[in-house]
């Protein structure tokens, strides 16, 4: 009874009631701003959350323009396919799901090793790809790839199918240096500031036609709202915009020579460039060995590697990056330099089988006996040559041989051209730090030495020449299809000479056109490749690849045969094709002739056949003579058809 009287009469104190209320109505104020904080400040960051747990956005990826010939015929297409990402933001009971229990499992399913996915996570982490971006695993998967993971759609919901279009190109690495081909594009690209504008996983273009026209190729991608549930899976679709396509393009390539370049190199190692002069359109380009393309759009390491242990570089576009010796056909340059110096027009030379200069004996490979200017470059003599040379100087042949290209890069619109070399006094000063010596000038008289150039510098050199000295920038797409500022951009990004003319008396050029007819007619170095009733006209070039001591110390090998050249116009002045023929390892300068005619007769049958007169052509005549293009007297003439030139008619 007294306890409970004693705790009947305790009593709160006042101070103590005050502070618990104080507290309690400051725990709630605190819940109350929380509270406002989440719902009202943070209303919209938190919406926006959770629509990001509930809608994820895919990108639907624009398809590449096509790619057609000059007469719209088809080159490269696309075609449907389904790719496969892996979602690396997966949730699994409120936590971040452990995707590497899946791997194995993944890998098996799509026919792909562990290493090779785990490589690609590695490569999206080291580029600093957000979470939520997906990482590519495989292209164009098979229909069972798709079951499988149509199966695995709850056990595995980290994997994500998009439809896309691949690309097609041609079969068995057809104009694969030209046309180029895509890929995914790299971390190191992603440093560029030309690909600024790209995402990691994007595809672009990698090489030939494709790199350069990737801007207009690639289009604009669209992307889709796409509703999941909480395994990711998807429900349903609140809207999308669509992708617009890339821009088709039509190459200045003509299928028809194309295929007779193609077919002329097959089973070789070399190149194959046709260009018409008076534009500057590319006709035709190969290069061997070749690679496929398609490949790469899933490159495997086993087809990697084959690549990279070919040692003929099937990757290297040896029409415009071959830098070699050009051998005898850079005795036309040397003729246009000794005609226009005035050197050449009364030089005689006996040839006895070489001559003696500066103390050491530089052969030729006949006794040619009298040689003069008329049967110099049909006999190839070197010996005329040699003594041309000495006459010149250096620098004259290096002045005369940059002003038509040579040592400079034309400035075609595919990457990586080579500039190749024409020696000088000062580029030897500034390369090796030495002066020229009298005696060094002897071999490049007959292409050989210091000298390098590439198939695409001499078929435009010499093409700019048989023209009456005007040279056309080469180029492998019709400009029509293109805004002036792209052009101007292009231009910008591969300079080069571009168009131009050079000085070239109309005499001299007769003389030179001339030359060029007799080395495929009789008694010429290239008789074996003439052509009956085609005013074919040309130069072979037969270019050591090592010296005479260093060839009697190594012996004799596949890898120490010459490289055969061969630069062929048709007609012999204001040609409307030329061809230049890099065999390497040819050996002789008119094994190269052979496969040029190939893409002439291919060229001036097509043309004949559209006239049609391809039965008369036995009974073509012989070119008149015609003043340079850009002498007053060629311009008042009318201008020329070209099936009737191709007859040999003007």
């Amino acid at each position: 009874m007294e306890n409970n009287s004693l705790n009947r009469n305790e009593k709160i104190s006042p101070i103590k009631l005050h502070a618990s209320q104080y507290v309690v109505a400051l725990i709630l104020l605190v819940l109350g701003c929380g509270l406002w904080r989440l719902q009202v400040l943070g209303s919209d960051n938190y919406r926006v959350l959770a629509d990001q747990n509930r809608i994820r956005k895919e990108p639907v990826l624009a398809p590449r323009g096509r790619i057609f010939d000059r007469e719209g015929r088809i080159l490269v297409d696309n075609y449907p396919s389904v790719t496969c990402y892996l979602l690396r933001d997966q949730q699994k009971n409120g936590q971040q799901k452990n995707l590497d229990a899946d791997l194995p499992l993944i890998a098996s399913g799509l026919h792909i090793t562990l290493d090779e996915i785990q490589l690609d996570i590695r490569h999206s982490n080291a580029a600093g790809v957000a979470k939520y971006e997906p990482v590519l695993l495989k292209r164009d998967i098979t229909p069972d790839e798709q079951a499988f993971i149509a199966a695995h759609r709850d056990e595995l919901p980290e994997l994500q199918t998009r439809e896309e279009q691949l690309r097609l190109y041609p079969k068995d690495g057809f104009a694969a240096h030209l046309i180029g081909y895509v890929g995914e594009i790299s971390p190191n690209d992603l440093q560029q500031s030309r690909f600024a504008a790209y995402e990691p996983g994007q595809v672009v273009g990698k090489s030939g036609v494709e790199e350069t026209y990737d801007a207009i190729l690639r289009g604009t991608d669209g992307s889709r709202d796409v509703i999941v549930n909480s395994h990711g899976k998807e429900v349903g679709v609140l809207g999308q915009e669509l992708a617009t396509p890339g821009q088709d393009i039509k190459l200045t390539i003509d299928l028809d020579i194309q295929m007779a370049a193609e077919q002329a190199l097959e089973g070789k190692i070399g190149a194959i460039v046709a260009m018409d002069p008076h534009t500057g359109e590319i006709l035709a380009m190969a290069s061997r060995p070749t690679f496929d393309p398609n490949q790469f759009l899933h490159l495997s390491h086993a087809y990697w590697q084959t690549i990279l242990d070919n040692p003929d570089h099937p990757l290297m576009n040896k029409a415009i990056q071959a830098q070699l010796a050009p051998g005898s056909t850079f005795k036309v340059i040397m003729t246009y330099a000794g005609l226009e110096e005035g050197v050449a027009q009364n030089m005689h030379v006996n040839c006895a089988g070489g001559a003696t200069f500066y103390g050491h004996f530089f052969a030729c490979d006949k006794h040619h006996g009298s040689v003069d200017i008329h049967n110099a470059l049909p006999y190839s003599c070197d010996t005329f040559y040699y003594t041309l040379a000495d006459k010149l100087g250096i620098d004259t042949m290096a002045r005369y041989a940059n002003s038509v290209g040579i040592g400079v890069k034309t400035g075609i619109d595919l990457p990586d051209e080579q500039a190749g070399v024409m020696p000088s006094t000062e580029w030897k000063l500034k390369t090796q730090h030495e002066k020229w010596y009298a005696g060094e000038t002897i071999s490049p008289g007959i292409g050989q030495g210091a000298i390098e150039a590439t198939p695409m510098q001499l078929a435009r050199a010499i093409s700019g020449i048989a023209s009456g000295g005007v040279l056309r920038r080469p180029h492998v797409v019709l400009p029509d299809q293109l805004k002036p500022d792209f052009v101007d951009a292009v231009h910008t990004e591969f300079p080069g000479s571009g168009d131009k003319s050079v000085s070239l008396s109309a005499e001299n050029w007769q003389i030179i056109t001339d030359d060029m007819a007799n080395v495929t007619g009789p008694g010429g170095t290239a008789a074996e490749a003439h052509l009956e009733g085609v005013d074919f006209a040309g130069k072979t070039g037969t270019a050591q690849v090592m010296s005479h001591d260093a060839l009697s110390k190594t012996g004799k090998g596949h890898n120490t045969i010459p490289n055969a050249w061969f630069v062929g116009i048709a007609p012999r002045r204001n040609p409307d094709i030329v061809v230049a023929v890099l065999w390497e390892h040819g050996n002789w300068g008119n094994n190269s002739a052979k496969l040029a005619a190939q893409v002439i007769n291919a060229y001036v049958t097509k043309q004949r056949s559209r006239a049609g007169n391809l039965v008369k052509v036995a009974e073509s005549p012989r070119p008149a003579q015609q003043p340079p293009p850009n002498s007053p007297t060629a311009m008042s003439q009318p201008a020329d058809d070209r099936a009737a030139r191709a007859n040999g008619g003007r």
